[in-house]
């Protein structure tokens, strides 16, 4: 008797905690983050049968004033444990600077080692005359300056996580597409996501959330393999978190699962906390 009770009050939590998040509504809670949010996730690697916990990675939000706008400064640092640096070194900084007022890019900043290879990008966005001025370089091409014609909703990686964030997913069917545009080693692309509808997610250190996932269309690069082959789980409540990230690379696949969160805008209520009389 007592077992029964206790399953048919987890049962009762889990089917109330999903009401509550359902009702919840993204539309007017633009942006669904703060300044001085950090988000740190666990990065694991899969060979086979291995699953190895082989680096971390943390995302954060500053206030700043950027060439005299209101702005977001995005930081995003990544990193292989040091013990396994001789598997698969990486050292990986991105930074991006973005209006408040719709997220559109002011300047991006990459420089990452993956693997040994090495990749700088760096654009300045000039919405005044339509331009982006870009430098690049990497492992396989010397550096090198260009201008490219800036397009609007243009996005670089990682003012674009953040946009997608505040993708309204309750406008969308299974399997529709949600086009996103970004500029990715000086070539522009028109990517999407995929909705893949919702799910009750267990994570490895045994949270459970209930989460929306899609899928995005990658471009193949030095660790990539291009195609729908990221699979992105979020926090069903306002912050749109991402609570597991999955994607194969040319040889096996990583992961990245959420391991603590600072300063969010909204409570976390997309966590299914179970409790034992």
């Amino acid at each position: 008797m007592f077992k029964l009770k206790t399953y048919t009050f987890i049962i009762i939590l889990v089917f109330a905690n999903a009401i509550t998040v359902n009702s919840q509504s993204i539309v007017n809670q633009f942006p669904v983050f703060n300044a001085g949010e950090k988000v740190t996730y666990d990065a694991s690697y899969n060979w086979g049968f291995i699953w190895i916990n082989a680096g971390n990675a943390e995302f954060n939000v500053k206030d700043t004033i950027y060439r005299g706008v209101d702005s977001y400064h995005f930081n995003v640092y990544g990193s292989s444990i040091p013990s396994y640096d001789w598997l698969f070194k990486v050292r990986d900084h991105f930074q991006s600077f973005a209006q408040k007022k719709d997220l559109a890019p002011l300047f991006f900043d990459r420089n990452t080692l993956e693997g040994g290879d090495y990749v700088m990008n760096r654009f300045t966005f000039d919405y005044e005359d339509s331009l982006i001025y870009s430098q690049t370089e990497n492992s396989d091409k010397s550096y090198s300056e260009d201008t490219l014609k800036l397009i609007q909703k243009l996005y670089d990686v990682i003012s674009g996580v953040y946009y997608v964030r505040n993708i309204d997913f309750d406008k969308y069917e299974i399997n529709d597409t949600i086009p996103i545009r970004m500029i990715i080693d000086n070539e522009i692309f028109e990517l999407y996501i995929r909705y893949l509808g919702k799910e009750i997610l267990k994570t490895h250190n045994k949270q459970i959330f209930n989460t929306i996932k899609f899928s995005a269309l990658l471009i193949e690069g030095t660790i990539f393999r291009g195609g729908e082959d990221l699979y992105v789980w979020v926090s069903d409540d306002l912050n749109r978190i991402p609570i597991l990230v999955e994607a194969k690379i040319l040889i096996g696949s990583v992961k990245a699962t959420l391991r603590s969160t600072e300063n969010l805008k909204f409570p976390l209520s997309s966590e299914i906390k179970l409790y034992k009389n």
